[in-house]
C-alpha cells in the first residue's frame, strides 16, 4: 500500500472527530516527524507511515487508542516489510502512558505529537476540547494534580498537569529547541488570561 492509499485512508478515520484530534492535527504531526527525522535521521519511511496512523483508532476507543490504532496499522500494513517498527512507534506515542521509547522513530513521533500540544495550537486545541467535553475554562483555588491521569478538570488545570511537563519529556534535540519557544508562548499566554480573569486588564 503506498503512502497516498495510507493517507487518504487515515483522513477517512479521522473525519469524525473532537476538532482536537482530527486530521489537521496529523497532518501537523506528520510534517513535524518529517522536520524532526530529517535533522535527526529517522527513517522516514516509518515515520511517515507512523504519523499517519497514530491516532486512527480515537473515535472507536479514546482511552486506548493507541493500541486501536497500532492494531489497525498492522493490518493496514500487513505486507510492509517494516511494520513491527510502524506499530511499535504508535504504541509508544502518548504522553498518558508514559511510555520511553527505545527507536528512534519512535522518539521522533512521541516528540511530534507532543509538540502539537504546546504554543498556539497547544492552545486552541485545549479550548476547543474544552469546549467539545462541556468542562470549565477555570475554577479559581481549584488545586493541580500531581499525578496526571489523562483528564484535567479545568483548561487551565490542562496546562499544569499536562502541557507546562511536556518541554522536560522530549527526546531529541530537534524537537526540545521547538519546545523552547512554544513554551515560553503559553506562559505568555496564562500570564495575561490571569490579569484579564482577574479584570487587571
Amino acid at each position: 500500500m503506498d503512502l497516498n492509499e495510507i493517507r487518504k485512508i487515515a483522513k477517512d478515520y479521522m473525519d469524525k472527530n473532537d476538532g482536537a484530534h482530527g486530521w489537521d492535527h496529523v497532518q501537523r504531526v506528520y510534517n513535524l516527524c518529517v522536520n524532526i527525522g530529517e535533522k535527526e535521521g529517522g527513517d522516514l519511511d516509518i515515520l511517515e507511515r507512523a504519523a499517519l496512523l497514530h491516532d486512527v483508532g480515537i473515535n472507536e476507543d479514546r482511552k486506548n487508542h493507541e493500541k486501536v490504532s497500532a492494531r489497525i496499522a498492522r493490518d493496514l500494513l500487513s505486507d510492509y516489510d517494516k511494520v513491527d517498527d510502524v506499530v511499535y512507534c504508535i504504541e509508544c506515542h502518548r504522553f498518558s502512558k508514559n511510555m520511553k521509547p527505545e527507536t528512534l522513530e519512535a522518539k521522533i513521533l512521541q516528540d511530534a505529537d507532543r509538540l502539537d500540544v504546546l504554543g498556539a495550537m497547544g492552545i486552541i486545541r485545549t479550548m476547543v476540547y474544552t469546549g467539545y467535553v462541556n468542562r470549565p475554562v477555570h475554577i479559581p483555588g481549584k488545586k493541580f494534580s500531581e499525578n496526571y491521569d489523562g483528564k484535567s478538570e479545568t483548561a487551565i488545570n490542562h496546562f499544569y498537569e499536562k502541557l507546562f511537563k511536556i518541554k522536560d519529556s522530549l527526546n531529541t534535540k530537534t524537537a526540545k529547541k521547538m519546545a523552547e519557544k512554544r513554551h515560553q508562548y503559553m506562559e505568555n499566554f496564562l500570564e495575561e488570561f490571569f490579569e484579564e480573569w482577574d479584570g487587571n486588564r
